[in-house]
């Protein structure tokens, strides 16, 4: 799974998982001299259909965890807000690393750090 992104390794861990999902995030070709990409509501990546929680938005990333984690409960509180209250959703940050297969080993493999967002986490 080298060089895939975080949002490529999500929909695969989703879908190994049986969920149905889809990539919500798109590119803007016209918004400054490359483009930008921009999230479903300014904060989702992915949607994820849970048959026992509903629709599952979720932010996707590598190494940025904290940033991202700040992106939905501080720059973007208003939009995580009115996600999460929105009844039938729930909103996840994935974040991507290697870690050890075993301790002490040289192998590695891709695993995501799976934090549930919920509105007492929301400034």
């Amino acid at each position: 799974m080298a060089g895939l992104s975080p949002t490529q390794r999500t929909i695969r861990e989703l879908r190994n998982q049986g969920r149905v999902c889809a990539i919500v995030e798109k590119f803007n070709p016209h918004v400054g001299p490359h483009g930008i990409r921009q999230d479903l509501f300014g904060i989702i990546d992915v949607l994820a259909l849970d048959p026992e929680r509903g629709v599952v938005g979720i932010q996707c990333t590598g190494q940025d965890f904290a940033g991202h984690l700040r992106k939905l409960t501080e720059e973007r509180s208003q939009e995580t807000h009115d996600w999460l209250s929105t009844p039938g959703t729930a909103l996840e940050l994935w974040g991507w690393r290697k870690i050890k297969l075993r301790r002490g080993g040289k192998a590695m493999r891709w695993a995501p750090r799976v934090r549930e967002i919920t509105t007492e986490d929301v400034l």
